[in-house]
């Protein structure tokens, strides 16, 4: 069942419109030819703060109660820095808590909007819990990464404008994580063109929906260093809406491994023309390795563009994984 409505989606394109980036489709001649059918590319590390998180974290602080105190959540960087900006401009405090496996450069972009940054564990499950401690005892309202009917509505407007801007749209590759994104995406992409597929990419290296959907259940993965570092950590082993958006909405999952995410960071730049993080070059990856098949016109969502300069820098040069996890 979808998480979200197409009504609340729509409302959630209105609520927000004011403040994000409608962003561009553009299409891929190189990966058209490659897939044997028109690919486009949804922009959205164009998005301001650099990816498509603003839009769910923007819906959700237009939407809390009144008299909230301030906002907390857990991220793996590009939340958090959505949940801070979108905070900045409400006027209300932030607090984010990031793991010892975010990047450095994500860890300095959300201090630099003014949030409260506590640094805590070895994954994105302990930095939850350390936001849940605050928000109890600080009475913060927590704004998950992932897990929360407004975020995925906000995050259902690429979804939206990916229906309206590309008529018949036969496939979406959605870089999968904890799935507020392909929850939102596919409700509004099954909502408008009925007969859209919805593929969810993500990593080989800790998939966390990835082996929850295969075991019929949220499980815990361990996280793991990744070129696509926004796709780690877990689903929550109470998730409450994503994992059974999933699995009733998406129609596949792939996973691609760590040299074929690098080369779907060159092939962004050296053929695209845009410089992307590993968690929004898995769809790339995806149609590179021959590890998904489109049908009809295909878009794959570009999510996000925080990448490390000196991390894309080794990627260009030929690296095709982390320092030290070749």
């Amino acid at each position: 069942m979808p998480v979200v409505s197409l009504a609340e989606i729509r409302a959630a394109a209105e609520r927000i419109r004011p403040a994000v980036v409608r962003t561009a489709l553009e299409p891929s001649a190189s990966l058209s030819r490659l897939a044997g059918v028109p690919v486009h590319l949804k922009m959205e590390h164009r998005q301001h703060t650099g990816a498509f998180k603003l839009r769910g974290a923007l819906n959700a602080v237009l939407t809390l109660p009144p008299g909230a105190r301030g906002v907390v959540a857990a991220s793996t960087g590009n939340h958090g820095r959505a949940l801070a900006h979108a905070a900045r401009e409400a006027g209300i405090a932030c607090t984010i808590c990031l793991s010892r496996l975010v990047p450095a450069n994500k860890v300095a972009a959300v201090r630099a909007l003014g949030a409260r940054v506590h640094v805590h564990g070895a994954g994105q499950d302990e930095a939850q819990r350390e936001a849940d401690r605050l928000a109890a005892e600080e009475g913060l309202v927590g704004v998950p990464p992932f897990d929360h009917p407004a975020v995925v509505a906000g995050q259902g407007t690429i979804g939206l404008e990916i229906a309206e801007d590309l008529a018949g749209v036969g496939t979406v590759l959605v870089p999968l994580s904890g799935g507020g994104l392909i929850a939102g995406v596919a409700a509004a992409v099954k909502a408008l063109a009925p007969g859209g597929r919805v593929v969810g990419v993500s990593m080989e290296r800790g998939a966390a929906m990835a082996a929850s959907l295969a075991a019929g259940r949220p499980v815990a993965v361990e996280e793991l260093p990744t070129l696509a570092d926004s796709l780690g950590g877990g689903i929550g082993l109470a998730n409450r809406w994503t994992f059974e958006a999933a699995r009733a909405l998406v129609d596949e999952v792939v996973l691609v491994p760590e040299a074929e995410i690098a080369a779907g960071i060159r092939h962004a730049f050296l053929r695209e023309g845009q410089t992307v993080e590993g968690a929004a070059a898995v769809g790339i990856a995806a149609i590179l390795g021959g590890r998904v098949r489109p049908s009809g016109p295909t878009v794959a969502i570009l999510s996000g563009g925080n990448i490390d300069p000196a991390l894309h820098r080794r990627v260009l040069d030929g690296a095709d994984a982390l320092e030290g996890e070749a």
